[in-house]
């Protein structure tokens, strides 16, 4: 089900000079019937994906500006937005766009927007099945003290991950009786770190022996060889607790935590290796499930990964 849009565009927006090459002048007034900021609006709008158009004169959308990738197009764009409890914010901005799966199973996308002068957005879509399109709207506000540049909005970046094997932070347990997801990780002085976090969300005991199992994936969902895949403290020492794998036993609602290292050291040229995705079992034979930890890992050829250890 496509995720909750919150924002919808209000105002009018016209082709015309003085936004930049590609741009668009925008007139920055809200439609009579919506509500200014700070008002109290008489009525909830619908805020699903489905939702009627926003008011407003839809501004074609520029060339060549990256509002194409990945199966994602930007379809139109919109001065202002109207909020989840319907003020019209006439200095932000709206796009509609699509996603269409070119692919034999269901699919989830992450996609990133940008836009200059404004905050930037990200959405999570999906499942998308195969062969189908689906539509969404995506609202960014302005950043302060930024001035906007038009409002052609372009795309960041597309991830997509087979649905079946997207990850569960949150929501019903999945079918194996446990979550695993990563973190945001850090970064720094060329070392990079993710955290991989499981939890027994089921009823009984899960077993898990030392590490858990990866596969490193490219862009193109091809799986990347010739990556050693190592204990952490042969690519980097972390501090904490000593990375030890041992048998460890879950009850319902315990956690633990693992993690990847790598540093993106590059010492040749050509070669260096670049993959955003990281299938992740959490024991052999477990479920797979997919996350995206951008590895870029130079021409280093390595990844490490900590032991499975209890969190709390």
């Amino acid at each position: 089900m496509l995720a909750l849009l919150a924002l919808a565009g209000c105002g009018t927006a016209e082709p015309g000079a003085g936004a930049g090459a590609g741009g668009v002048r925008a007139e920055a007034l809200c439609p009579s019937k919506a509500p200014r900021y700070g008002e109290v609006p008489q009525a909830r709008p619908t805020v699903t994906a489905d939702a009627p158009r926003p008011p407003g004169t839809p501004t074609p959308v520029p060339s060549g500006t990256g509002t194409v990738r990945d199966g994602v197009r930007i379809t139109r764009t919109y001065a202002g937005a109207i909020d989840e409890d319907g003020a019209c914010r006439s200095s932000s901005l709206t796009a509609e766009f699509e996603v269409t799966n070119p692919s034999a199973h269901d699919m989830t996308y992450t996609v990133l927007f940008d836009a200059k002068g404004y905050t930037g957005a990200s959405r999570v879509v999906g499942p998308v099945g195969p062969g189908k399109t689906v539509h969404g709207r995506v609202a960014m506000s302005r950043g302060y003290g930024d001035t906007a540049g038009g409002t052609s909005v372009s795309l960041l970046s597309v991830r997509s991950i087979p649905s079946a094997e997207a990850p569960a932070p949150g929501g019903p347990c999945p079918a194996s009786g446990v979550r695993v997801y990563a973190d945001e990780g850090d970064a720094a002085m060329g070392l990079r770190v993710v955290g991989l976090h499981l939890v027994n969300c089921g009823k009984e005991p899960y077993a898990v022996d030392g590490r858990p199992e990866l596969e490193i994936i490219d862009a193109e969902h091809a799986r990347v060889e010739g990556v050693k895949i190592l204990p952490s403290a042969e690519v980097a020492q972390l501090g904490g607790p000593a990375d030890v794998a041992r048998p460890l036993t879950l009850q319902p609602g315990e956690r633990a935590l693992s993690g990847i290292v790598w540093r993106n050291t590059v010492q040749a040229v050509g070669g260096a290796v670049n993959a955003p995705y990281l299938r992740v079992r959490a024991k052999a034979g477990a479920a797979p499930v997919m996350v995206t930890p951008e590895l870029d890992l130079g021409t280093t050829g390595r990844l490490g990964v900590e032991a499975w250890r209890k969190q709390g």
